[in-house]
């Protein structure tokens, strides 16, 4: 027994030796490797990216990211983005986008595989309709930075009757696709029961950036894709209704602190949120109720607290929950994104997000923080101890701010297409951005074109904003179609000299669009060295194409210089084009016989000075709804109210004229360049939508134009304008979307006009002379 003993350790004694002779010497023969050849061949460059933006990423830190951007080895369909590491540099051909920043659509017919061409739905044909009608859109290909798909690529549920088969094939046969490089794709739904994976958009996108409502931080492209709000198929194409919070009524809580209202889904992706909801019901401040009453199936699939809850889910009205609630779950659904975010936002219920992980829409450029409230999915419970938290005038601020984002950003689908569009431009080296104050304050980014100026101050929305003055100086501006003469008893030639004598003078422009060449030097008055003169020409150019085009500068010796030869007709629109003459914040508006004095001169300007962002001024108009005709009728007739002031004789920021000659869709000008007509009233369209505010009328005077000779007929008073403007209106109304133009009744005078003090004292002396 011993002996076996001793045999079994000299075994097991040979063993250990020999283990640790062969062992020893296979590491040490690794050890003795130079250090670089345990590295790899190479490194993984898209792992690099990875770890960085998870790194830089409060928000992806805060909801856990940690899955990389690959594709989900469980979703059986092989179409997934195979260039999920896309970034601009890599992915974007940007000598494409030296010029203008132009947007191409495909042909239905380039697209279509057959002689059958397949149409979008009506929600996507929105969004190919409001790029075709404005200014992004080429009908050149080689001119366009980006291209837009007429494929629709909306709902990728493949049990959606919108769904598009064979997309892969179609793509193919586009002789510009170049694997998706430059290209938009836009998509609200992706996957389908009962995985709604979110990268399974049946096809391969390429290098495509991805447009795409329900996107996680994780397979979202920092700095390429763009995240947009998931929307109802009858979101308004244009204009969109105004937010529901009117006014900062007080107490600033209404009657629900929380509530939602919505289905719950008894198995499968998004169910454990939802069916937990129930837990935090109170029926008093808190309301959250949910239905599994949907689908074919729901009866077969109900739990058992399916019928408690259906009766309680019929108890409250959704819209009265809106309306009577001071924060709105929106909890996910299958998908990440919820039709419940925008419906909170249009209310001003203030969004408690529950929904972790998910990309918020244009996250890129919009302060979320500002508007919303962050849950976590994890912490359900603690939700309601969450919103009792925040203090009364973080809920009135969270509110205002939802209204903002609401109206400039995502009341249509005009809005939110147009904001991609900009969030991709401002990634081009090439093309001026805007700062997160543009952004997230009213009118917004949209309406502050960065082409105008990199100075905010130089915008009339932000001078109170900045403490800033508008300027002591105007640039007059007068129109002369009619091409009178300049005799010393002409009204043209009494204007100039009433406009010179402001002190506020800076210079007079004659925009000359007559017939007839302008009047030889001697013709015109003599002014101050301090005014200089200068008189420009039109020729016969189209809407767009430039403007004016010759010019005849008078300087303070009123030196005329023949520039050009005179057009027989121009685009009455070119009065509000933004010459580099015009160089102070005011421009006052004037037609060649408008009756103004000095005095009305001044005070107009110095109210001006008080509203540099609307259009300030004397001669005033009317719009109305016309219930019989079933349109917008234009009258002006002298009544109480008004919601149009003529830019006749108006003051205006000198913005406005860029955003008329670069921001409006050319049907708009296209409209006014047929009628040569109604140029003013987009005018005031154009201020009206950007301000939410209307013009302002001062003094009471009713006549401003002076009356033909010998009792001729003034064309401003001919039938046929009349209905032409009539016509305007409705079509400016179309293209915008809605009816931006906002009725006033008020009114203001000089300080001390009509009192018995003494005429010495009074600043305006002048305005009481004139009669009404």
């Amino acid at each position: 027994m011993q002996a076996k003993k001793r045999y079994l350790l000299v075994l097991l004694s040979c063993a250990f030796l020999a283990y640790c002779y062969f062992g020893g010497y296979r590491l040490k023969s690794e050890s003795a490797r130079l250090p670089y050849e345990n590295l790899p061949s190479y490194v993984d460059i898209n792992e690099q990216f990875y770890d960085r933006d998870l790194e830089s990423s409060p928000h992806l830190r805060r909801t856990g990211g940690t899955q990389k951007w690959t594709s989900n080895n469980n979703n059986k369909n092989k179409y997934v983005n195979s260039n999920q590491r896309c970034r601009m540099e890599t992915c974007f051909d940007f000598s494409k986008c030296r010029g203008e920043f132009k947007v191409y659509i495909y042909p239905l017919s380039e697209e279509s595989e057959t002689a059958t061409i397949l149409t979008p739905s009506p929600s996507y044909q929105k969004v190919l309709n409001v790029i075709q009608e404005s200014r992004y859109y080429t009908a050149d290909p080689s001119q366009a930075c980006l291209f837009v798909l007429a494929i629709d690529t909306l709902d990728r549920d493949t049990l959606s009757t919108d769904y598009v088969r064979n997309v892969p094939s179609r793509l193919q046969k586009l002789r510009l696709w170049n694997e998706g490089r430059n290209h938009v794709i836009f998509n609200l739904y992706s996957g389908t029961w009962p995985d709604y994976a979110e990268d399974n958009l049946g096809f391969d996108p390429g290098m495509a950036i991805l447009a795409k409502a329900s996107m996680s931080v994780t397979n979202f492209r920092p700095g390429f894709d763009v995240s947009i709000p998931l929307f109802h198929k009858n979101h308004p194409e244009k204009g969109g209704e105004p937010g529901f919070v009117t006014t900062n009524n007080f107490p600033v809580s209404k009657k629900y602190l929380l509530a939602f209202k919505g289905k719950r889904y008894v198995h499968g992706i998004g169910s454990e949120t939802r069916n937990s909801l129930y837990h935090l019901h109170n029926e008093k401040d808190i309301v959250l109720v949910t239905t599994c009453r949907h689908g074919k199936s729901w009866k077969d699939l109900k739990d058992e607290r399916c019928d408690e809850d259906n009766a309680e889910y019929d108890r409250y009205d959704y819209e009265v929950l809106l309306q009577n609630s001071t924060f709105c779950l929106v909890p996910r659904g299958r998908r990440l994104g919820s039709f419940r975010f925008l419906e909170a936002l249009h209310a001003g219920c203030i969004p408690v997000l529950l929904s972790n992980g998910w990309a918020l829409p244009f996250a890129q450029v919009i302060d979320w923080n500002k508007a919303v409230i962050w849950a976590d999915e994890r912490l359900l419970l603690q939700v309601p101890d969450v919103v009792r938290s925040v203090n009364a005038t973080k809920v009135l601020a969270l509110r205002q701010q939802t209204q903002i984002l609401w109206e400039r950003y995502f009341s249509s689908i005009e809005k939110i297409v147009f904001t991609t569009l900009e969030i991709i431009r401002e990634r081009l080296p090439s093309q001026p951005s805007r700062d997160g104050l543009v952004w997230n304050s009213s009118p917004g980014a949209l309406l502050t074109l960065p082409q105008f100026s990199d100075t905010l101050r130089h915008y009339p929305f932000y001078l109170d904003v900045l403490g800033a003055e508008p300027g002591n100086k105007f640039t007059a501006v007068i129109y002369s179609q009619l091409g009178g003469p300049a005799a010393s008893t002409s009204p043209l030639y009494r204007l100039i000299r009433n406009v010179a004598r402001s002190v506020y003078v800076a210079r007079i422009v004659i925009l000359w669009s007559g017939e007839k060449p302008p009047p030889p030097r001697s013709r015109w008055p003599s002014l101050s060295s301090s005014v200089p003169l200068n008189i420009l020409q039109q020729q016969q150019v189209p809407y767009g194409a430039g403007g004016i085009a010759a010019e005849q500068q008078l300087p303070p010796a009123a030196n005329q210089q023949q520039v050009g030869r005179p057009a027989s007709s121009s685009s009455i629109s070119q009065r509000f084009y933004p010459h580099p003459l015009i160089q102070t914040a005011a421009v006052l508006s004037l037609d060649e016989d408008c009756l103004l004095t000095t005095d009305e001169v001044d005070f107009a300007f110095a109210v001006w000075k008080s509203f540099p962002d609307r259009i300030v001024g004397y001669p005033a108009r009317s719009h109305y709804w016309d219930d019989a005709k079933g349109s917008w009728g234009y009258t002006s007739k002298w009544t109480n109210d008004y919601s149009i002031v003529l830019t006749g004789a108006a003051f205006y920021h000198r913005y406005y004229n860029f955003l008329y000659t670069h921001w409006l869709s050319p049907l708009l000008h296209k409209t006014v360049e047929q009628s040569q007509n109604c140029e003013d009233i987009l005018m005031n369209f154009l201020v009206s939508h950007v301000t939410h505010r209307p013009p302002i009328k001062v003094t009471q005077r009713k006549q401003y134009k002076e009356q033909p000779p010998g009792g001729a007929r003034s064309p401003w008073n001919d039938p046929d304008h009349f209905i032409q403007r009539q016509t305007c209106l409705n079509t400016f109304a179309a293209v915008f979307g809605y009816m931006p133009l906002l009725r006033s009744n008020m009114r203001l005078d000089p300080v001390l006009f009509k009192d018995p003090v003494s005429n010495l004292r009074k600043k305006y002396r002048q305005i009481e002379l004139v009669g009404s």
